[in-house]
């Protein structure tokens, strides 16, 4: 008991609301959004489980302060059609991951797959006499696809020159022994490679930007937010409403002045 309450009454000297509130700030002004965002949750629980516990006073979780986001205020990041060109170039050679992450990277440009879809895309989702393929994205949600002229040739030359004889279900394997199916970290590696080998300045090198890239296409080429939301298999409209910023050209030509100020 007597350790307890010397615990109390360390926690009743460190954790006051401003020294809380000193502390996110802090790390807040050197850190993403979303990583303070992180430690804004962890703090808060961490409060709750001390007024659980007796060892500080009720209503400090209160005093860690919200990290404010604003519902689509941020634009997309993507690659412009000519680096996504490039960067699918560099993928163009004879070796048996070169193939591999080729039909990989055509998949995440062309689909805008995520990178557990591609993890977890099997042999038996692919129809190839119908050109479509099965896809079973978050909560399980099962959506089918088309399967680009150039994806599925790139798939079907893996399948017949470079994936190793494994009895697996999946279609994308490792390339060196024990084979086995990759994983998203693989499918990470690969488009970092593929960017970086094409000498593309990326605003990020994992495969959401080929995804981001995939939906700005999309748009440019005059798909409605309707369907880009179906490829990308988003459950809400309000999702994909963050890709009908990214045509900034357009949105000059439609935004009407401010009242009493020239047109900029």
């Amino acid at each position: 008991m007597r350790i307890l309450n010397e615990l109390r009454a360390v926690y009743a000297r460190i954790l006051a609301a401003a020294n809380i509130q000193a502390f996110i700030l802090v790390y807040a002004k050197h850190s993403g959004r979303a990583a303070a965002r992180t430690r804004v949750k962890a703090t808060r629980m961490f409060c709750r489980f001390l007024i659980a516990t007796g060892c500080c006073q009720s209503g400090l979780d209160a005093a860690v302060p919200d990290i404010a986001a604003w519902r689509l205020a941020s634009l997309p990041r993507y690659l412009p059609p000519e680096d996504i060109e490039r960067v699918l170039a560099a993928c163009s050679g004879e070796r048996p991951i070169d193939m591999r992450d080729k039909a990989i990277l055509l998949l995440l440009a062309r689909l805008g797959l995520r990178a557990s879809d591609v993890v977890d895309l099997k042999l038996d989702d692919i129809d190839w006499s119908h050109g479509t393929f099965n896809v079973v994205g978050k909560s399980r949600h099962e959506a089918k696809l088309p399967l680009p002229q150039d994806a599925g040739d790139a798939i079907l030359d893996y399948l017949q020159r470079a994936r190793p004889p494994v009895n697996s279900c999946h279609v994308f394997t490792t390339v060196v022994a024990p084979w086995q199916p990759i994983t998203r970290d693989a499918v990470r590696h690969a488009t970092a490679r593929a960017i970086r080998r094409a000498g593309v300045k990326a605003p990020s090198y994992g495969p959401h930007i080929l995804r981001h890239s995939a939906a700005t296409a999309l748009l440019r080429q005059g798909a409605s937010l309707q369907v880009i939301g179906e490829v990308l298999r988003h459950r809400s409209i309000d999702t994909t409403a963050l890709y009908a910023k990214v045509d900034i050209g357009l949105l000059h030509q439609v935004v009407r002045p401010w009242p009493g100020a020239t047109s900029c």
